[in-house]
């Protein structure tokens, strides 16, 4: 048995330290020096790729300032069922965007508009912008 595909659980939560990371504006480094650890080390944690222990994750909420809870939000459950529709795969989708350094971007200036006209008007450009591409990136 091969043990390369991360745990879809290890996966989230790494994602999800990622996430919250990067909105913090912590990168890799800083935040493995904080734990003990290399960046290399905090890198396979957020691709899952090493599993994180409940003394660490601790650690990392407490360092992020979030409870140990964010970091299962919207986990895959392990009982849904394969194939059919699920809220699973739109919820990796959220947290792979929320992952990425353009996610975190446009989520941090977009919350700064207080305006709800133009919020709701840049969602409309970027649902447009969306259908003429066609989904290809």
């Amino acid at each position: 048995m091969l043990k390369k595909v991360p745990n879809p659980i290890d996966r989230h939560v790494g994602s999800r330290v990622r996430m919250r990371r990067m909105l913090a504006g912590v990168s890799q480094e800083k935040l493995g020096d904080a734990l003990g650890l290399t960046f290399q080390q905090v890198q396979k944690y957020e691709k899952g790729s090493n599993r994180i222990s409940a003394s660490r994750l601790q650690q990392i909420a407490k360092m992020l300032d979030v409870p140990v809870s964010f970091f299962f939000d919207g986990a895959p459950t392990g009982d849904m069922p394969t194939g059919g529709f699920s809220d699973a795969a739109s919820s990796a989708y959220v947290s792979d965007f929320m992952s990425s350094s353009e996610g975190v971007q446009l989520t941090k200036a977009f919350v700064r508009i207080k305006n709800p006209k133009v919020r709701r008007r840049i969602v409309d450009l970027v649902e447009s912008l969306a259908e003429e591409d066609g989904g290809n990136a």
